[in-house]
């Protein structure tokens, strides 16, 4: 009973140690999340959206251009808080259609180059906010 209390205490504190980050400038600011909240020495991303530009395919040139979008908004948001993709311990991704896969590992392993590769899950869903067809959110360290 003792020690559940003590979790207890220490689980209601949690809150308050846990800080939003500044958004970045393009963002809406009326979307119900920060975009990233600073917990101690670690950053934790709300997942971003790959757009599909007007007129292309959700698929090929399309997706790649959605991936490096998403990719994009990470490395915005990394900037903003002095960290870089080096700084990236896990990331997970989520995709609309599974057999993008292979494409979306052909456009996020560029973003970390020379870098050691971040621990990472991926999911295939039955659609994302905005018809976006991917989604990656990430968490980075301060080191």
């Amino acid at each position: 009973m003792k020690s559940s209390l003590a979790a207890l205490a220490l689980l209601s504190a949690a809150p308050a140690l846990a800080q939003p980050a500044p958004a970045p400038q393009a963002m809406p600011a009326k979307l119900p999340f920060s975009p990233a909240v600073r917990v101690g020495d670690i950053l934790y991303m709300s997942g971003q959206i790959g757009q599909v530009p007007a007129g292309m395919d959700r698929h090929g040139a399309g997706f790649d251009a959605a991936t490096r979008n998403a990719m994009d908004s990470i490395g915005k948001i990394l900037t903003q808080h002095g960290l870089g993709f080096g700084n990236v311990v896990k990331c997970t991704v989520m995709l609309d259609d599974m057999a993008d896969w292979p494409r979306f590992n052909a456009a996020y392993v560029p973003y970390f180059e020379g870098k050691r590769l971040p621990a990472r899950s991926a999911f295939g869903t039955d659609g994302l906010a905005l018809g976006a067809p991917v989604e990656v959110e990430c968490i980075a360290a301060f080191n």
